[in-house]
């Protein structure tokens, strides 16, 4: 294994497999590096713009939490599951990884969770703009307890900066 692969949890070493798989990149060492590489500096970027906005991370958000949540996939994937306004959820999911088999984005105004989120669970919907998603590697709440219109604009330019910063990281990676 190679240097940034081994910094890389064991346990999403296949799903980067997977992931150069459906991206139809050449499937060796290097590129297993490269993705890795990007797959640390993706989960870093995250980090980083969580605490930027006071944001906490947490292990689980109840599918009727009133809260909303930003959460990061296995996949590298990013999820705005808004605050409940309705008994709904406004959703956006990004596909932030190099992949050819997920949509690159997809936005539900109604949506509803079908069970409640949790780290290394996919997120599952009875109503949202995908079906399922990757398995859950990072969720970040809101620290301050906002009314939810500011909650979802908050998420919503967290969201836009960490998915910028994390285009910029796959820019990196196919020009290495």
């Amino acid at each position: 294994m190679g240097e940034y692969l081994n910094q890389v949890p064991e346990i999403l070493h296949d799903h980067i497999k997977a992931v150069i798989k459906a991206s139809k990149l050449p499937e060796d060492d290097e590129t297993m590096e490269k993705i890795a590489k990007g797959w640390l500096d993706k989960k870093q970027v995250f980090e980083q713009e969580i605490e930027k906005q006071n944001m906490e991370e947490v292990d689980t958000v109840g599918m009727n939490d009133p809260k909303g949540a930003l959460i990061l996939t296995y996949s590298g994937s990013l999820l705005n599951i808004g605050p409940i306004m309705n008994n709904n959820r406004k959703v956006v999911y990004k596909s932030i990884g190099l992949r050819t088999d997920a949509p690159d984005s997809a936005e539900k105004e109604e949506s509803k969770l079908a069970n409640d989120i949790n780290i290394d669970n996919i997120v599952e919907f009875e109503i949202g703009p995908v079906k399922s998603t990757s398995k859950v590697f990072k969720i970040a709440v809101l620290k301050e307890n906002l009314e939810p219109v500011e909650q979802e604009k908050n998420l919503t330019q967290v969201m836009d900066q960490v998915e910028e910063l994390m285009l910029g990281v796959n820019k990196t990676i196919m020009l290495e």
